[in-house]
């Protein structure tokens, strides 16, 4: 079997560990509760139509947990819930009024596309404005690079929210909050429109609807520079450190004797050799973007997967909400991870040749 195929197998293998330990964990932590609470994670939209007493609802209750075997040692429990989930019954919501399952499924194109674009501004520019402060180090272009640097690390992503949303919005209105204007909300709910992706910004152009992509657009931009600004500068930062590192090595004092110019070192030579700590930087910012989303999607109003968390606490904890919640955080991180891991290794031939020695 190819190294590179055996390290794909191998490290897909390991999700299911992954996310089979942390859940053992979280349902660990539920068992804290009684198995009389516990029982309402399996409660459907509302109770038997008979059930008219309080005897009666203690009965019905008892049934619950003597079926899902509330009661039983830790193991019996953990590995009938475990079935549930792979059967897809995660519980149901009596605050969504849905099963939690296809409620997270229908909101997680909105945190994908929040996640995607923030990953497609913040890399290209972390990587770039690093790069070219680590080569002019101790430049004008350097020391700007690092006061902003500092700056954006050092404000608090809802304080930024909160400033980006007074400024463009409310005082010059050029970025609304929402996923979308009234109108166009109204339109992808409506029958004429195709759910393709789930993305607006690419669903709007597969159904020749590209004021609908435009507007998306227009409503991405004030999330995805608070996303983002935080993990450029720490992305720029790795590569600033980076490319000092690489500058003083013998290959490129070699290269440069040999009559390369600047931009041939920096993009030539030096830029293939700061990918990996750039990837480890990135896989780890999208990791937290997976999760740091969520506050995001409640200040600017936007109905992903936090939502329902969101509206599982509002009121009396909807238990059933929060623990989907966390498992679906769980699955999307393991699989963001899976494949950042896979790009790092086709990327840095380093890796490859390490897969080849093992």
């Amino acid at each position: 079997m190819p190294p590179l195929l055996r390290f794909i197998i191998l490290r897909f293998l390991s999700i299911p560990v992954t996310v089979l330990i942390i859940t053992m964990i979280l349902y660990a932590f539920v068992m804290i509760t009684p198995p009389e609470t516990r029982a309402q994670l399996y409660f459907s939209g509302k109770m038997p139509a008979t059930i008219d007493s309080e005897e009666r609802i203690q009965r019905y209750t008892e049934k619950i947990i003597s079926t899902h075997h509330l009661r039983d040692p830790y193991p019996v429990q953990f590995l009938y819930w475990l079935g549930q989930l792979l059967d897809g019954q995660w519980g149901y919501s009596p605050i969504l009024k849905e099963n939690i399952l296809p409620a997270l499924i229908r909101r997680t194109p909105v945190t994908i596309e929040l996640t995607l674009y923030s990953l497609l501004v913040f890399f290209p520019l972390g990587l770039i404005t690093g790069m070219i402060a680590g080569w002019r180090k101790h430049e004008r272009y350097d020391q700007r690079f690092r006061a902003a640097a500092f700056i954006a690390s050092s404000i608090p992503m809802f304080i930024l929210a909160l400033v980006l949303l007074d400024i463009f919005y409310v005082a010059v209105y050029w970025f609304p909050p929402e996923r979308l204007s009234i109108a166009n909300s109204q339109l992808i709910i409506s029958d004429e429109w195709r759910q393709i992706t789930g993305l607006v910004t690419i669903d709007g152009l597969l159904n020749g609807q590209p004021d609908v992509s435009l507007d998306g657009l227009r409503h991405l931009v004030l999330p995805v520079v608070t996303l983002s600004l935080m993990q450029w500068a720490t992305l720029g930062r790795i590569a600033r450190v980076s490319v000092i590192d690489e500058a003083q090595k013998d290959y490129i004092l070699a290269a440069r004797a040999h009559g390369v110019n600047e931009r041939g070192l920096l993009w030539g030579h030096t830029f293939r050799n700061i990918l990996t700590p750039a990837l480890n930087s990135t896989a780890l910012s999208v990791a937290w973007l997976v999760t740091g989303v969520y506050v995001v999607e409640i200040i600017f109003n936007f109905n992903g997967i936090s939502d329902v968390v969101v509206r599982g606490l509002l009121g009396t904890p909807d238990a059933s909400s929060v623990l989907g919640f966390a498992i679906y955080n769980v699955i999307l991180v393991c699989l963001v991870m899976f494949a950042l891991d896979i790009i790092q290794v086709i990327v840095d031939p380093r890796l490859r040749e390490g897969l080849i020695a093992k």
